[in-house]
């Protein structure tokens, strides 16, 4: 029996409304507590915006995924839903407890970001050590070498690069929260092909919660995501892009491991392009410049609306490129 396409429809569905409900509240928070950015060098605002985008989207995914183990815990979901998720939740429970303790705790280091302007290298320290504690419960790359050490070096760089790249691609409304939700439908869509209906309720959840987040955010920003923000979208699209097995009915699927690459390629490929120009220019990988994409599509004459349109349409051009591969297979 196929999993019920309604239990699909409430992930996605209830973490939109949830985000959207509560961004309102985190923009009262996060203006009275001062976490907001400034105007200044190289911004557009001219007037304060609250970062409270990063606490909604995780507000968004995580009480939908807590009231679905409540409500599957106290039985009252119908047998035939309830099965295959309990079953899921059996067999994942560690992988989705580090999952979630991840996403708060980069929330959390994304925070104490925005607020105290962290030192590049302190940063870079906690965001290793939440990405090495993810992979040692279990979430992690196993392809490729016959080594655990190996998928441990592998599967923490994954997540680094991911929730840098996202980190990066912050740079104009409604860019990096767009990407994820373009990311983060397309991992569902080829978790749920799969019959991997537990990945696909993660990844449909947190495209919900992104998708929630946008209407406050683009074209004219009313909140930004702040790093609490764009490091829990990046850590999300890493950990959903490890999550899902890689095997068909044939066996394994090379070009099914090489999806996600191709779903992520725009802001994987921006990342490598900035970081190149930086490091040609002698200059530190993570100071902030204006050669991304976007950048360089408005000096072209895009207004940043149409810019950010372009990108969405190559992310999107990119993620079909990636089922069409596999339906080829």
């Amino acid at each position: 029996m196929s999993f019920p396409f309604n239990a699909y429809l409430l992930s996605f569905v209830g973490s939109l409304f949830i985000t959207l409900l509560s961004m309102p509240l985190w923009r009262s928070w996060s203006e009275r507590t001062g976490l907001v950015d400034d105007p200044g060098h190289r911004k557009i605002h001219d007037t304060p915006i609250p970062l409270a985008g990063g606490p909604a989207v995780a507000t968004g995914i995580l009480l939908p995924l807590i009231g679905g183990a409540a409500i599957v815990q106290f039985g009252l979901l119908d047998p035939s839903i309830a099965a295959p998720i309990e079953h899921g939740f059996g067999r994942r429970l560690t992988q989705l407890a580090a999952l979630g303790g991840g996403a708060m705790a980069m929330v959390v280091l994304g925070w104490l970001d925005d607020k105290h302007a962290m030192k590049p290298g302190a940063k870079f320290m906690g965001q290793l050590l939440i990405a090495s504690l993810v992979s040692l419960s279990g979430i992690r790359i196993t392809l490729f070498v016959d080594s655990v050490l190996f998928s441990h070096a592998v599967t923490i760089l994954w997540i680094l690069t991911l929730i840098n790249a996202l980190n990066f691609m912050d740079n104009m409304n409604g860019l990096c929260a767009g990407l994820g939700t373009i990311a983060a439908g397309s991992f569902a869509l080829a978790a749920g092909a799969q019959g991997q209906y537990l990945v696909c309720l993660l990844a449909l959840g947190s495209c919900g919660a992104l998708l929630g987040f946008l209407p406050y955010n683009f074209p004219k920003a009313r909140s930004f995501l702040g790093d609490s923000g764009s490091h829990l979208v990046g850590y999300l699209l890493a950990v959903l892009a490890i999550l899902p097995h890689f095997y068909t009915d044939g066996g394994f699927s090379t070009w099914a491991v090489l999806s996600p690459l191709f779903i992520l390629a725009v802001p994987l490929g921006d990342l490598v392009w900035v970081v190149l120009i930086r490091w040609r220019n002698g200059k530190p990988f993570y100071i902030g410049d204006t050669n991304h994409l976007s950048h360089r599509l408005v000096r072209k004459g895009c207004s940043q609306t149409t810019a950010v349109l372009l990108i969405w349409l190559l992310a999107s051009f990119a993620s079909a490129a990636a089922f069409l591969g596999f339906r080829m297979i």
